[in-house]
């Protein structure tokens, strides 16, 4: 647990994919007013990369530089950067995939969660992470999730989560090919979403979630006439979570329930695969979203765009998403602070006090 458990939550921040866009806003969020406001950082990567990125970004971050077998100082009211000096950015090609490149930002997460398992920080954040790379590094990468998962020996269940202007949107698969997607379509596996879904929107600060359930199938299977699953699995697992109190309802067509949503008559929408709730959101607004990593001991948040390998180091990229990333770990972290159990010290203690 941090050190000051009355003060602002700290949030252990690390650098993403050096190729791309991730040095200059990781050095444009050090100096931005609503984060500095909302939480303390302590910031992992390599400070060479850091002072490449403010140069392009055009700022100058006042930081506490330590290394990374220094302890994490009381005092974090300037922004503590761990330098991991791993990264040469002499060895890094602006716009380019590279093992290197994929080294550097695992390393920087797996430092963040360490922290965040130690009880040292209460949220981590990344700026964005280029899969290739990471699959370089780190052969048969799937995703964050199971990378994390991994990591920590975490083994409860976990999600991705997107969220924009208030909407979340969540999903029953996630990076399967769709060929695989009804076989996984199952009442259990949308039960378990929907508890998740329900607790992650309550941890966010919303006290009665209201989720709505897309089909699998065009036009929520039009009856049973294209598709049975909505009648046979969907439907079924929106009554039973009903009866478990959790206030959610459909199954709704995909293609017209994201208009409701957006209106809003529902604070998340829970999708049956990655690209059908992808793509509304991102439409939606797609540098300004934010990708929320569900289910674990503590926020794991990060910007929903990519590495923007095509605009990187002009100085033009948006610190918008990166900073709605930072803000709701914050607000969750902090809340999840004031409603913890004071003998809850441990992430181990803290998944089995959720779990009971």
């Amino acid at each position: 647990m941090p050190s000051n458990p009355g003060t602002k939550p700290v949030i252990a921040l690390a650098m993403g994919d050096p190729a791309g866009i991730s040095p200059e806003l990781t050095a444009a969020l050090l100096v931005d007013p609503a984060v500095r406001e909302a939480a303390d950082l302590i910031v992992i990567g390599d400070l060479r990369l850091l002072e490449a990125g403010a140069k392009v970004a055009k700022v100058e971050p006042a930081l506490h530089r330590i290394s990374a077998t220094d302890p994490i100082p009381e005092d974090l009211s300037t922004p503590v950067f761990v330098d991991l000096a791993h990264c040469d950015p002499a060895g890094i090609e602006i716009g380019r995939v590279s093992e290197a490149g994929g080294r550097c930002a695992a390393e920087n997460y797996r430092h963040a969660l360490a922290l965040a398992v130690a009880g040292r920080a209460d949220a981590v954040c990344f700026t964005p992470f280029n899969k290739a790379a990471m699959r370089m590094h780190v052969p048969g990468y799937d995703d964050e999730i199971v990378f994390t998962a991994n990591f920590i020996d975490f083994h409860g269940p976990a999600r991705e989560f997107n969220v924009l202007e208030g909407l979340w949107n969540a999903r029953v698969t996630s990076h399967v090919p769709l060929s695989g997607v009804a076989p996984l379509i199952t009442r259990a596996a949308i039960l378990d979403n929907l508890r998740l879904t329900d607790a992650a929107l309550r941890a966010s600060g919303i006290a009665r979630p209201r989720i709505a359930v897309a089909g699998l199938n065009p036009h929520a299977g039009d009856g049973g006439n294209f598709g049975r699953e909505e009648i046979d699995t969907i439907g079924p697992a929106v009554i039973e979570a009903q009866q478990q109190g959790i206030g959610c309802d459909g199954p709704f067509p995909a293609d017209t329930v994201f208009v409701r949503a957006k209106r809003g008559d529902f604070d998340a929408v829970l999708t049956m695969y990655h690209d059908q709730g992808q793509i509304a959101m991102k439409l939606i607004g797609f540098d300004q979203g934010v990708t929320l990593l569900g289910g674990f001991p503590f926020p794991i948040c990060t910007p929903a765009h990519g590495t923007a390998y095509d605009i990187a180091g002009r100085g033009i990229a948006g610190t918008g998403a990166a900073r709605n990333a930072l803000l709701l770990a914050a607000r969750m972290s902090a809340d999840m602070r004031r409603t913890r159990p004071a003998a809850v010290q441990s992430a181990e203690a803290f998944r089995a006090a959720c779990a009971a």
